[in-house]
This record gives structure tokens, C-alpha cells and sequence, in this order.
């Protein structure tokens, strides 16, 4: 299922969509029709959706949109060069070609951007398994800090305790779906693994990361390459507010300060030490950190 629900007392009209981003809308009096849904594929579509098919290559377009209208739709957004084959098409059609970016932003306003309502922290890697590795890493600080945590990865995505049944790769409205999920539950904050097995191409448009974490160290020139090959591919937005960061010198240290060398598996102590300097960079205070870790340290003892 791939859809994303209005917010609550959200009201967005075919003729806002239409004004807000550039679409043309036939029949021009369909205007005041409002929508309460987006779905990207047919079995996604419920009453009162928009329709933003994911691949109008995939099947007849016009057999297409009259499933969808059979399922309720109540309009389609389809790209302007389909205006000819679905000429005669008896559900309101948005014609325009909007990118991941804009269509980020919709579903980011149909949803009530939730994101805007948690700390989003990321961690990005070359290898699929070491993101998996550092984000429970993360995830599990967290929880010793005492901030619920919600996950979104291929591996296991979860909002606070309870496991989410997801299809992976997810795209756009499944993002903010989840998203919408996990803010309801309570958590106060979400990580997401930026991984090919977790998210597809522009499926982070119009999420805010607040802190994303780089496997390596934070000296590495490579980092910042890294993050902009990730933000290009998975469309968030990474600004002036958002903290880029590998590992570093001192939480390093504070990782190996409760790893003793005799026990420490080094692979280990780097994903503790990646997931400090992410909380650190947070705003969570070193002795704060330190007394997690040494009550965790102390129980397992």
C-alpha cells in the first residue's frame, strides 16, 4: 500500500493544487472538489483520493484511471503529455509534470509534515549492512538517553516498540506515511537508513534531516561527498540547520571509555562512537551520554 492520509482539518481543493503548482485541470469546474488522500498505485486508492500513478507506463492509462475511479478517486494527477490518450477520461485529470521534489512537498502537506514534529537522524554508509549496524546502534542510545525512537529501515522498521509491516522500497507517500505513524505513537524521534533496500529514488523528498550521520571519520573529505550523493538520490533536504557528522576524536574516546580494549570489538566501538557524536551533535550533553553509558555498562557487567 502506497498512500498518505489529509491531517486533521486539512482541506486541499483541485483548485489549490492547481494555482500552487502550475497544474491545468479538466473540467476547469471540478475546481472545488476537494481531496483527503494521495495513493501512487490503483489497490493504494480509497475514497476521495488523488491519484499520482507511479508509472503510467505500466498497463492502458484510461483503464487505469477508470479502476481508480471505481475505487473512489476523486481526481488524478498525470503527466501533461498523457492529455491526448486520456482524452474522454470521466475522472477530473490534474495535467502537469511535477518533480519528486513538488510531489515531496504535497504529500508532506496532505500529511500534516509530521517530520517537522521529530528529530530526524539519518546515517548513511557505503554498505547496506553497516547502516543497519550503526542506526540500531543509534537507536539503541537513544533509548538509554530516554527519547522514544522510531525506526525505518529494510531491516526492521519499528515505531517505538511496535514492529511496522512495510513494502520496501518505499517511495514518497509511504515515507510520510510511516512518518505520520510514528509522530501519532509518541516518538520523539525517528532514524532512517539511506540504503537502496530501504528507500527508492526521491522517497525522502521534502523530509528535513536534522542530523546525518557518515560512516568514517569526521575529518574525512569523503563525507561530504557522500552526503550529497545521498541527498541527490533520496531528495531530502539537508540545510544550514542540519548537522553533518562522522566520528571524532572525542567520541571516540567516550566509546572506548566504556569498551574496554579486552572485550571491545573495534567494528563496535567505532558504531558507539559514530552514535555519540550524532547525539552529541543533537545537543545532548557529554555527561549526559556518559552516565547512559555507564549505568548500561554497569548492568552488563
Amino acid at each position: 500500500m502506497s498512500s498518505v492520509s489529509e491531517a486533521v482539518a486539512r482541506r486541499m481543493t483541485l483548485g489549490y493544487l492547481t494555482d500552487h503548482y502550475g497544474c491545468e485541470l479538466e473540467p476547469s469546474f471540478a475546481s472545488n472538489v476537494t481531496v483527503t488522500s494521495l495513493a501512487d498505485d490503483v489497490e493504494s486508492v480509497s475514497a476521495g483520493a488523488l491519484f499520482v500513478p507511479r508509472d503510467m507506463a505500466e498497463g492502458n492509462p484510461k483503464n487505469m484511471m477508470e479502476q481508480a475511479l471505481e475505487r473512489g478517486a476523486y481526481a488524478a494527477l498525470v503527466p501533461a503529455a498523457m492529455r491526448d490518450e486520456l482524452d474522454g477520461c470521466e475522472l477530473p485529470l490534474l495535467f502537469g509534470d511535477l518533480t519528486d521534489a513538488q510531489i515531496g512537498e504535497l504529500s508532506t502537506e496532505m500529511s500534516g509534515a509530521p517530520a517537522s514534529m521529530l528529530a530526524v537522524f539519518a546515517v548513511a554508509g557505503p554498505a547496506s549492512s553497516d547502516v543497519a549496524a550503526n542506526v540500531r546502534q543509534l537507536s539503541r542510545l537513544l533509548h538509554m538517553l530516554g527519547n522514544p525512537v522510531s525506526v525505518i529501515g529494510s531491516f526492521g522498521s519499528q515505531s517505538l516498540e511496535r514492529q511496522l509491516a512495510l513494502d520496501y522500497p518505499l517511495g514518497i507517500f509511504d515515507v510520510q506515511r510511516t512518518l505520520g505513524v510514528c509522530q501519532e505513537d509518541g516518538a520523539a524521534a525517528v532514524i532512517v537508513a539511506l540504503d537502496d533496500d530501504t528507500f527508492r529514488d526521491g522517497a525522502l523528498s521534502g523530509v528535513n534531516i536534522d542530523v546525518l550521520g557518515v560512516d568514517g571519520m569526521d575529518s574525512d573529505p569523503r563525507k561530504g561527498a557522500i552526503a550529497r550523493a545521498d541527498q541527490s538520490k533520496y531528495g531530502f533536504v539537508m540545510d544550514d540547520q542540519t548537522h553533518l557528522i562522522g566520528r571524532t576524536g572525542e567520541s571516540d574516546q567516550i566509546a572506548m571509555q566504556f569498551s574496554p580494549l579486552a572485550d571491545a570489538d573495534m567494528a563496535d566501538v567505532k558504531r558507539s562512537s559514530l552514535a555519540i557524536a550524532m547525539v552529541m551533535a543533537a545537543g545532548v550533553r557529554k555527561n549526559n551520554i556518559r552516565n547512559a553509558l555507564r549505568v548500561n555498562h554497569d548492568l552488563n557487567r
